[in-house]
């Protein structure tokens, strides 16, 4: 059987852990500088969240060597 191919796009924003798959919050990579203070710490909150469960299905065609 061929090799599956990893969907490089998603596997630069989701990370596998113990508990589902993992996102950043967006806005947070660069051009920092000119966003205020108080809008950086409210996007900051944890740094990232746990995807939804009906998602998880599609990640995991996406990302098949990381079950």
């Amino acid at each position: 059987m061929p090799k599956l191919k990893t969907n490089r796009a998603a596997a630069k924003r989701f990370r596998k852990t113990a508990k589902g798959f993992k996102r950043y919050s967006s806005s947070r990579r660069h051009n920092l500088g000119h966003k205020d203070r108080k809008r950086k710490r409210h996007l900051r909150s944890g740094g990232s969240s746990l995807i939804n469960e009906s998602d998880v299905g599609r990640l995991e065609q996406m990302l098949p060597y990381h079950r």
